[in-house]
């Protein structure tokens, strides 16, 4: 990430000078994009450095979601200038000014080169982190917008056609409201402790009773502390007289093969043994909520229909 951000700032000020020389939007909105790449790409290695601390004091789970303070403001980022551009090309697509398509042309071209650098280089980070992944799509952004900068300027040579300029800028606007979108939306998820993507909570419950000796799921949370961290939690109500330490630990494996959930949380009790009123047959019920949960959350998961339950 470090060599992508020396290559970025290094082009970057080169193509300001020559956007103003060659009177082209297309390339001061790379060169704007490409100083948000750079933020992006400080911010990114902040948050690692803050993210890497231990958790002490107040911050029990240390500073993991600055990351994803970081990748949220680099989705916001992505989106303000979005909208500068879109202005901007409008208007120019009323007003076209006149463009030096030659100068344009070879600037693009050295600047595919240096972004196909950098994507390489953060390429090699981790990419799992939403973070990385915000400077890795700030990146790839600008590349795509040089790819049509190039374009734009083939047309202005050859046919004169100013107005290529605005409507390249729109292509890569429409790229970066994309990626900024992804960012904001995905950041946003783990900020209001949403399920990981791909991971359906109820299912998870389905699965845990199905377990010989669970008698119950509920309060059951899953959320993400960071980009690849899941943590679970769950009261579990097991069968009169089972093995609660026993059904805890093979809860946890079911967790860890099946859902790749390894940060777990459990309060494992007993149910109470309550006899139906039309059968002699016990049934193994929750105890009256009330006396666990003042204010139950969430769905509750049976292994079968209770006789009676009151307090629900």
């Amino acid at each position: 990430m470090t060599v992508a951000l020396c290559l970025i700032l290094g082009f970057m000020s080169v193509e300001v000078v020559i956007g103003v020389m060659a009177n082209s939007l297309v390339l001061l909105s790379d060169a704007a994009h490409m100083l948000t790449d750079a933020a992006a790409i400080v911010l990114a290695l902040a948050a690692i450095r803050l993210a890497a601390r231990p958790a002490r004091g107040l911050y029990t789970f240390g500073l993991k979601r600055v990351e994803i303070l970081s990748a949220q403001a680099n989705g916001f980022m992505l989106l303000l200038l979005g909208g500068w551009l879109t202005y901007e090309a409008i208007r120019r697509l009323f007003e076209p000014p006149e463009v030096t398509g030659g100068l344009v042309l070879v600037t693009a071209l050295v600047g595919m080169v240096v972004n196909v650098i950098a994507v390489w280089a953060i390429s090699k980070a981790n990419r799992s982190s939403l973070n990385v992944q915000g400077a890795f799509q700030h990146v790839v952004n600008d590349l795509y917008g040089f790819i049509a900068t190039a374009i734009s300027a083939i047309v202005v040579l050859t046919t004169g056609f100013a107005r290529a300029d605005s409507i390249a800028t729109l292509v890569v606007v429409a790229l970066m409201v994309r990626a900024g979108y992804g960012l904001a939306r995905d950041s946003a998820r783990i900020f209001l402790e949403a399920a990981p993507s791909g991971v359906d909570p109820d299912a998870v419950g389905r699965g845990l009773i199905d377990l010989d000796g669970v008698d119950e799921v509920h309060d059951l949370h899953i959320w993400q502390i960071t980009s690849g961290e899941i943590a679970l939690s769950a009261h579990v109500l097991v069968e009169s007289g089972a093995d609660c330490h026993g059904l805890r630990q093979q809860i946890e494996r079911a967790l860890a093969r099946d859902y790749d959930i390894t940060h777990t949380t459990l309060q494992v009790d007993h149910s109470s043994a309550l006899v139906s009123s039309t059968s002699q047959r016990s049934h193994s019920l929750l105890p009256v909520l009330e006396t666990h949960c003042e204010q139950p959350h969430g769905p509750v998961h049976r292994d079968r229909p209770a006789a009676t339950v009151t307090g629900v």
